[in-house]
């Protein structure tokens, strides 16, 4: 028997609000504590621990999450959609293990849905299991032959193969779709195929195509990208390698050195391959694109400042107490992230979005090595503009013009020519085409700076690969060996990048690429 609802409507909405309230302040705690005091009051309401089970993934307490999305199954009205919905906030949260064991289950009811046999089908594809990803297509198409997400699928996997007439067939009934989202995602990959046929114009069209369609979803990123901008901006302008030195000379006040490195440099640069051999390494273990360092030390830091409070301030006066603290919960929470102890192994953190809070993670951790991937910035641009982006953010609604993305560049790696000068001794370049040319010399060279000793398995990186999901919009390709095939990729759209070489002259001829 359905329990009753033990309390208003308006007592309950305005608990939920409180719980998105504290979310969006990255509040997690309370966030908890305001979802549960919810269920507690509405236990019949299967949304509440749906979303309930999220927020615990996305603090990396599965238990917690899968004991929420087992209570809102018994109670939901249609198991199967419950079980699918369990399946795919366990991927948002970066569960793959759980994701399948509710994907798994879901397909096995009667009612199953075509969406759910393609979530699970994505699922395999991001862990390499194509054959398997292949079969539930076919089921999902077989289910509903006119599902544009299961031929948006077969597409993809398609154009993996090598599959190309197929692949476009495929693609064009998605574009068709009524679905705004599912058409973008349709002309982002027909771009992807016809740029892999050679039609280089076409794949152009395509990738403005789907570029249109966000257009106006991009404005408000926009905005806030321009506000975080100013303020990074500031700290840009005030940082001096005396304040570095400061930092870097702290490393006795914050307790036992932890081994850990951060690598960054633009995203497109080759961060997913460097990541992937480094961490196909016994004593490496990698994080590849959490926001635990923002939640656990960066947001803490700033929080217990008035806001807007220049980032420079709050960090010379951390105290030195409260950074121990908040380099233990990062390592903690790391490590319920990875799911096995860190133990002696390296940590490293790779997020090339997060080059802005390098500042940051040498306040908190100064004796950390940084890693700066290079690769040639008219390449970087290119493939920044054709990955599709979903949903948008504050660092990808730039790349809705190939404008705009040469420009998110030049800031991007400007910051970085600023920092990089006050840092000798504590970084390293690495070059994305001297990797594909001389995978050992540069793994021995990156290894060497770390510390780490050499190992063979890291010229083996694409089998290690394979046997992990990878959330990079490259996961298909660090699954395979290395190939030439993006170097100078640039040059087939060239016509497109003639307005903005004067932009990226500079940045040529800083990093050798003119």
């Amino acid at each position: 028997m359905k329990r009753p609802q033990l309390v208003s409507r308006g007592t309950l909405t305005r608990l939920l609000q409180a719980a998105e309230t504290a979310w969006n302040e990255r509040d997690f705690q309370q966030t908890i504590d305001q979802l549960e005091r919810a269920s507690r009051l509405d236990p019949a309401n299967w949304q509440i621990l749906l979303q309930l089970g999220r927020v615990y993934g996305l603090r990396y307490d599965y238990v917690a999450a899968e004991r929420c999305f087992e209570r809102a199954i018994r109670i939901a009205p249609k198991k199967s959609a419950m079980m699918a919905a369990g399946g795919e906030r366990a991927v948002d949260f970066a569960s793959p293990k759980l994701a399948e064991h509710y994907f798994c289950r879901a397909i096995e009811q009667n009612d199953a849905s075509a969406e759910t046999f393609v979530g699970l089908a994505e699922l395999y594809e991001h862990l390499h299991r194509t054959e398997e990803a292949s079969a539930l297509i076919g089921r999902a198409l077989h289910s509903n032959p006119d599902c544009p997400t299961a031929w948006l699928g077969k597409a993809r996997l398609d154009r993996q193969a090598g599959r190309l007439q197929e692949a476009e067939e495929s693609v064009r009934r998605v574009i068709k779709s009524n679905d705004n989202t599912t058409r973008v995602r349709g002309f982002y990959e027909l771009g992807m195929i016809l740029d892999r046929a050679g039609r280089y114009d076409e794949a152009m069209a395509a990738f403005i195509d789907a570029k249109a369609l966000l257009r106006d979803e991009a404005k408000p990123w926009l905005q806030q990208l321009k506000a975080f901008r100013e303020y990074w901006g500031e700290m840009q302008a005030n940082i001096s390698p005396e304040i570095f030195k400061r930092w870097f000379d702290a490393v006795p006040l914050l307790g036992p050195p932890r081994r850990i490195a951060f690598l960054g440099g633009h995203a497109r640069s080759g961060t997913t391959l460097l990541e992937q051999i480094l961490d196909s390494h016994p004593d490496v273990v990698s994080a590849e694109e959490t926001t635990l360092f923002n939640d656990e030390v960066y947001i803490p830091l700033s929080k217990r400042r008035p806001v807007d409070t220049p980032m420079l301030d709050f960090l010379q006066s951390a105290e030195p107490n409260d950074l121990k603290k908040l380099r233990d919960n990062y390592f903690e929470q790391c490590q319920r992230h990875i799911g096995s102890p860190i133990g002696a192994r390296l940590l490293i953190d790779k997020h090339p979005s997060m080059n802005v809070l390098i500042p940051t993670f040498i306040r908190a951790f100064p004796e950390i090595k940084l890693l700066i991937a290079l690769r040639d910035p008219r390449d970087v641009c290119l493939s920044c503009f054709m990955q599709a982006h979903i949903p948008l953010s504050k660092q990808s609604a730039e790349y809705m013009t190939l404008e705009g993305t040469v420009e998110g560049y030049t800031r991007t790696m400007g910051l970085l020519r600023t920092l990089l000068p006050m840092l000798e001794g504590h970084y390293l370049e690495v070059r994305y085409e001297n990797v594909v040319e001389n995978l050992e010399g540069e793994a021995r060279r990156t290894l060497a700076f770390l510390g780490v000793p050499w190992d063979e398995r890291v010229l083996r990186f694409d089998e290690h690969a394979k046997g992990k999901k990878v959330r990079s919009p490259t996961y298909a390709d660090v699954a395979q060996p290395i190939s030439k095939r993006a170097m100078g990729r640039w040059q087939k759209y060239q016509k497109y990048f003639e307005p903005h070489l004067d932009k990226l002259a500079p940045f040529l001829k800083a990093f050798g690429y003119d």
